[in-house]
């Protein structure tokens, strides 16, 4: 079986999403990179029944190279973010939160300092049919510089190094917009400019120490 352990961390991390309330039905997709191949969840099952066997394998410029059943629709969103990033692991999403501010806004402000971890405020793309090529053409656009985009009155997706780090930025990408949600009905939230960001990630650098811990 072609990437067998690909195909059995994609599951675990499938039913991780679903376990998070990041997806809803059979909506949200994961997928890893290995080389020019890329192992992604299937089309018509619930993230956490799917197997190993269930996970197609395509090639990133060719198409499904094997699996028992399609790919998700939104295979298109990962490939897309494959062709034009670094991205070794994609996560797509239907949290709550996140559903909402793609919905409502252009962007989501950098109101809090891990917003730098994605990249500062998070674009939402133009709207498009899922599973579309010219949802993908917005993706590609709105994921420059970012590791996180949010999909017009639809979702989010993040991408990471691997799939650790995808589901995270997934779960943080979730967290920052329910926390935007709860300012906003507070009133104006502060939102960080570029210098604060930047302050933030040279900060992280140091991780609990710092130049100026004493």
């Amino acid at each position: 079986m072609l990437l067998e352990q690909e195909r059995r961390d994609v599951c675990l991390t499938a039913r991780r999403l679903a376990e998070c309330g990041l997806a809803r039905c059979e909506g949200g997709s994961v997928s890893v990179r290995s080389g020019s191949w890329i192992a992604v969840t299937p089309a018509g099952v619930p993230l956490e029944k799917i197997e190993p066997a269930d996970c197609p394998v395509l090639s990133v410029e060719a198409g499904v190279l094997e699996g028992r059943r399609e790919p998700a629709a939104e295979t298109t969103l990962h490939t897309a973010a494959y062709r034009t990033s670094d991205a070794g692991a994609v996560v797509q999403a239907h949290g709550e939160h996140a559903a909402v501010v793609s919905a409502a806004l252009a962007e989501l402000p950098p109101i809090h300092h891990s917003a730098a971890r994605l990249g500062g405020a998070i674009p939402v793309t133009d709207y498009a049919t899922y599973g579309t090529g010219r949802l993908s053409d917005h993706l590609v656009k709105a994921l420059k510089g970012k590791r996180a985009a949010l999909l017009a009155n639809h979702g989010g997706l993040a991408v990471g190094a691997g799939l650790e780090e995808a589901l995270e930025h997934a779960r943080l990408l979730e967290w920052l917009c329910g926390v935007y949600i709860r300012a906003r009905s507070l009133g104006e939230p502060r939102v960080l400019s570029e210098d604060e960001l930047a302050a933030v990630r040279d900060r992280d650098t140091y991780a609990w120490a710092g130049p100026d811990i004493l």
